[in-house]
């Protein structure tokens, strides 16, 4: 199921958050960088702490420095994800993804040198995800034998629109990009999967394909979404892969934002992947978080989370699994560190504004 899936009925029940304890917030105020941004979903610190934020619902690239400057736009694509390596600036943009675009899937990652020069990397990631469809094996929604003996249920999803039992279906929205030597890690949000591409031939491969993520529906959950008939079943929702960041020791680090409601209707569902860089084996490093859309870590191992309908910005200490407050913020979306700096994107469904605070 996609994150949309649920969409009209999330409005219900709110319930708390957990795994997520309250700290106090840092010593400094956030110092706004730029505002009025049109959906700044993505940022990325890059040469001279110039941050490049991503402009999602314009499909526009701003640099924020001393100034604002457009570094890249492409009009009708949405413009996700960037990283920086030396002077050369990767980006990622698609269209097609889920049941609202009904473009063909097209996805590409791009690089633009310090001269403004883009060239294109692979412009195959949707045309990847049609032919090897990474998770088509996976298994989502309620099993075989729940769906066949709770017909009421099924027929409760059915009228929200979200299928009962199904695999992996044909989507691709390269969402977030993280770069590491000749590679880049891409995590497709419409794959369930992170993916590898090399960046001097433009292979993609399959690094990961991040698991089901189940959650038996209570009583009070199942009537709050309008599927009464479903209480005490399992249902899987798909993992919906948002970010990606390479950790302190060499792994790959993603965070999934499960289908379903984004809202808090059904518990904080959202976790943090760690992903064994030559296996491919992904275990979960953070669990109970709302929402991670953005992630990053700071020279010290510490790893920061943006938490989209949640309260801000977390913080989870080196060694640690478990989150606590590090920022309040509105729709904080995305998040990057750059020495002894943190940097935000928040309000970015209003007055999209990207601040900075000292850690």
């Amino acid at each position: 199921m996609k994150t949309s899936a649920f969409a009209a009925a999330t409005a219900l029940l709110v319930l708390a958050p957990v795994g997520a304890a309250v700290a106090a917030p840092p010593p400094a105020e956030p110092t706004v960088l730029a505002s009025g941004l049109v959906g700044p979903l993505h940022l990325s610190v890059g040469p001279g702490k110039a941050v490049t934020v991503s402009e999602e619902f314009a499909g526009v690239l701003s640099v924020v420095g001393r100034d604002t400057t457009q570094l890249y736009a492409n009009p009708g694509w949405d413009v996700a994800g960037t990283d920086h390596q030396g002077s050369t600036t990767y980006l990622l943009e698609s269209q097609g993804a889920g049941p609202e675009d009904p473009r063909p899937l097209a996805g590409s990652l791009k690089a633009i040198d310090s001269r403004g020069r883009v060239t294109t990397i692979t412009d195959q990631l949707g045309a990847y995800e049609t032919t090897m469809n990474p998770d088509g094996g996976s298994h989502y929604g309620l099993s075989a034998a729940d769906a066949a003996a709770n017909p009421a249920c099924v027929a409760e999803l059915g009228a929200l629109g979200a299928p009962a039992s199904y695999t992996g279906e044909l989507d691709s929205h390269p969402y977030a990009v993280a770069v590491r030597g000749t590679t880049a890690y891409v995590a497709d949000a419409g794959a369930n999967a992170v993916l590898t591409v090399d960046l001097k031939t433009g292979h993609i491969a399959t690094l990961a394909v991040l698991p089901p993520r189940p959650l038996q529906l209570s009583a009070e959950q199942a009537g709050a979404i309008g599927v009464p008939s479903c209480a005490g079943l399992t249902y899987a929702f798909e993992p919906v892969p948002t970010d990606v960041a390479i950790g302190p020791d060499g792994a790959v680090y993603v965070s999934s934002l499960p289908g379903g409601p984004e809202s808090p209707v059904l518990g904080a569902r959202g976790a943090v992947f760690r992903v064994d860089p030559a296996s491919g084996a992904a275990a979960p490093w953070v669990e109970g978080l709302l929402t991670p859309t953005g992630i990053a870590f700071d020279g010290s191992g510490n790893l920061y989370v943006a938490s989209l309908f949640g309260d801000g910005v977390l913080e989870v200490p080196a060694g640690s699994h478990t989150a606590t407050l590090f920022m309040p913020a509105a729709a904080a979306a995305d998040v990057d560190v750059s020495g002894s700096t943190l940097y935000a994107t928040t309000d970015v469904f209003g007055n999209g504004t990207l601040v900075a605070v000292g850690l």
